[in-house]
């Protein structure tokens, strides 16, 4: 088929090669404009115009892919099919009623559940044992389209944000080689969502990271590995950022609990020290203080002080 790819970040990259890989004309590459990254302000492709650029494949780049003349663009192509992956913009009705087949969207959660922006990292955040991929029919609201395809993927018990992300994306690039197949052979049958199971997972921001040591031990363990690689959970230490890349759960003593402050450290040991939190001890294992490289405890404690007694989260604390 002849298809308009949109995407923009690394999850998008894995499915643009399987579609390219299976053998279908990808007559054009849609992702978001460039920017200026980092302390040079460099100017910085997007992962999926790098994938496109090694393969000969044209880019545009629409500050706003609604504009007339964006639109207009777009209607040179001729596609059969658009394909979007995490592209970052809303898709008129114009756009979407376009190609024959019109636009089918990479989702990286199994519908109608995690509709939105930040579905790989919120069924971690939420607990959840499994998640997948939804190849589903774009419509004029965000991800409530009617399904085509579906993948399930298990959430392994330390899994964190970047590997699930990593999984799930591999996961969609089989997936839409099955369904662009299918498609073309008029094999699926659309199914449409129900609404009752829905659930929306809100972009991620900064902020978010903040560790509530009221909460307990077990919610801020998954949103350590949630958060992982970005924002990230972190506290703070002496007045300085301190994020938590690596910690457990560990079951506090009965005469303790309930008896110490949340955020205060119980034990040190070589390797990790503990943590009261609202219910249970967090067991910190690696850690990067502000400015710093990430680093084991054991390496942390060779240049840094951490006492029983002492509390986290504290800003300004000196």
């Amino acid at each position: 088929m002849k298809i308009v790819y949109m995407g923009t970040p690394d999850f998008a990259v894995a499915p643009l090669e399987a579609i390219i890989e299976a053998g279908h004309e990808v007559s054009a590459v849609v992702t978001q404009p460039d920017k200026q990254k980092g302390r040079g302000r460099e100017v910085q492709m997007t992962p999926v115009k790098e994938c496109a650029l090694r393969h000969g494949i044209p880019v545009f780049q629409p500050v706003k892919i609604r504009e007339k003349e964006a639109v207009k663009q777009l209607s040179k192509y001729s596609a059969d099919i658009f394909v979007v992956a995490a592209f970052g913009q809303i898709l008129s009705e114009e756009i979407l009623n376009m190609p024959a087949f019109g636009c089918i969207n990479i989702h990286a959660s199994l519908l109608p559940a995690y509709r939105g922006a930040a579905p790989i990292q919120w069924v971690i955040l939420n607990g959840e044992t499994k998640t997948g991929v939804t190849i589903q029919q774009m419509e004029k609201g965000i991800d409530t389209g009617d399904m085509l395809l579906k993948a399930v993927v298990p959430i392994a018990p330390k899994e964190t944000g970047e590997s699930l992300h990593d999984k799930l994306m591999e996961a969609g690039a089989q997936l839409i080689v099955e369904a662009l197949s299918k498609i073309e052979k008029r094999e699926l049958t659309p199914e449409k969502q129900n609404d009752a199971f829905a659930s929306h997972a809100a972009r991620l921001t900064k902020s978010m990271g903040e560790i509530d040591w009221n909460k307990e031990a077990k919610v801020i363990e998954r949103l350590v590995r949630g958060l992982n690689s970005w924002p990230s959970a972190y506290t703070y230490y002496h007045g300085k950022t301190l994020k938590i890349w690596e910690a457990d759960v560990i079951e506090a003593a009965a005469e303790d609990a309930g008896a110490y402050e949340p955020g205060c450290v119980a034990n040190v040991e070589k390797d990790f020290f503990d943590v009261y939190t609202g219910k249970e001890l967090l067991r910190i294992r690696v850690l990067q203080l502000e400015g710093k490289r990430r680093m084991t405890v054991r390496e942390f404690l060779a240049g840094y002080e951490v006492t029983p007694g002492m509390i986290f989260g504290r800003k300004g604390e000196k």
